[in-house]
């Protein structure tokens, strides 16, 4: 069994109790001045899942004056820029999520390689974390880990190691593996989740997308198993509406399991594919799968009957945007027989332009001085050149006859312990096009 999955994962029932948790039971004694780049040996004290630190909403979705205002600055964003500068923190007294990934416990494991990440056993008291920014289409996130070992050079969500005093580097090289997943998403689905979205009116139930800031198929999943102890988990409900994305061909492994959770709720998966250059998605998306593993995973879903679309996000200005590039990739698709096609400019917050911009200047010089322009002080590309991508992503589609989202006509009729009536559900539209979650 995965050491960061109980047994109560499997054929038992959860049982919720009434807690009144205080400080000193939320978080495991450790060391003043040991911070998470200078891990505990041995096993950290652990409390019950259901009484541990929580995530930060704001760590699973962007934050929400980046809905609110559509920029950010650079100077005053709503996400620290030295979260990890050690001269700021050396004598800091660590709280939260901090505190708590300062004294996580490795986590087993097989791979021997000498490049493989660091990995560690992350206590949580959810998995299941509501999103509240109107610029995403959707209510509630769950990812798997923390960090993803793709080591995408471009990849949005670094900045959510910052929420445990990690640099942005840190990402791909320090992977937390959440604890007890499958218990607690039971445990949140019956506590939290709605089948009446308050964004729709009422009219269809809330969303719930998987792996908007990790990428729930990386290598650790071979290993440790928590999305598919997830997908377990949200197969045993009915009218749930969920959507996956993921860079991954190991995606397949779990067909079994997506076809189920598919008879009984609304499923859309996305495959993200930058481009179709295999020596450039190497460069961009280290350790990655090829583009052409990830087209043959599009082809293995759809004939299982699975509802599947591909991302192109994010469309990288000077590098993936040139004339052809972008029309190859939703061709490709298509032949493969993705059901709808979507891209997305490329989005900077600070922690991701810190990597970001030094890699462009090494491997891209001639594009250095745009990007220093377009991204220095600002996380989003001009408003004409994101205009322009946007009618082009529009023409490729009417072209090749893609949807932007797919539709899903369903009635269902959900178990739910509050209620004993049938609910039928209209026709609705799933948004499970992730642009800010694409990377």
């Amino acid at each position: 069994m995965s050491p960061v999955l109980s047994s109560s994962s499997v054929g038992t029932t959860l049982h919720r109790r009434r807690v009144s948790p205080t400080t000193a039971g939320l978080f495991p004694d450790c060391p003043e001045d040991v911070g998470p780049m200078q891990v505990v040996d041995g096993l950290a004290p652990v409390v019950d899942q259901r009484d541990s630190i929580s995530d930060r909403a704001t760590a699973d979705c962007p934050p929400a004056s980046l809905a609110a205002h559509g920029t950010q600055n650079r100077a005053n964003g709503p996400v620290r820029n030295v979260a990890a500068v050690p001269h700021e923190r050396a004598h800091a007294r660590l709280v939260g999520i901090a505190r708590l990934a300062a004294c996580s416990p490795r986590a087993e494991t097989q791979r021997s390689s000498a490049e493989k990440p660091e990995y560690f056993v992350l206590p949580v008291k959810s998995i299941l974390n509501r999103c509240d920014s109107n610029r995403v289409p959707f209510e509630w996130t769950i990812n798997p880990y923390r960090g993803c070992e793709f080591a995408c050079k471009y990849c949005y969500a670094r900045y959510t190691h910052e929420y445990m005093e990690l640099d942005g580097s840190e990402f791909e090289k320090k992977i937390y593996v959440k604890k007890d997943a499958a218990p607690l998403l039971a445990h949140d689905i019956s506590r939290k989740y709605s089948y009446t979205s308050a964004k729709s009116g009422g009219e269809r139930p809330e969303h719930i997308a998987i792996g908007t800031a990790t990428d729930p198929y990386q290598p650790a999943e071979r290993e440790y198993g928590v999305t598919r102890a997830c997908l377990e988990e949200l197969a045993k409900r009915e009218g749930l509406s969920i959507s996956i994305i993921t860079k991954s061909n190991q995606v397949v492994r779990d067909i079994d399991v997506l076809q189920r959770v598919a008879l009984r709720s609304d499923l859309a998966i996305d495959i993200t594919i930058t481009t179709l250059r295999a020596r450039l998605a190497r460069l961009l998306e280290p350790r990655a799968p090829r583009p052409d593993l990830r087209l043959a995973a599009v082809k293995q879903l759809r004939d299982a009957g699975l509802a599947v679309g591909v991302s192109a996000s994010p469309l990288i200005p000077g590098i993936t945007d040139r004339d052809g590039d972008l029309e190859a990739v939703a061709a490709a698709a298509r032949e493969a027989g993705a059901q709808w096609f979507f891209s997305g400019v490329l989005f900077l917050m600070p922690a991701s332009a810190k990597q970001f911009l030094p890699f462009v200047r090494e491997k891209f010089p001639r594009l250095a001085k745009q990007y220093e322009q377009w991204y220095a002080k600002n996380g989003y590309a001009p408003e004409e050149y994101r205009q322009k991508a946007s009618e082009r992503v529009r023409r490729i589609r009417e072209r090749l006859g893609f949807a932007s989202r797919p539709w899903i006509a369903t009635t269902r009729t959900p178990q739910r312990a509050q209620m004993s009536l049938a609910w039928s559900a209209p026709t609705v539209r799933i948004e499970a096009g992730l642009e800010a979650a694409a990377g």
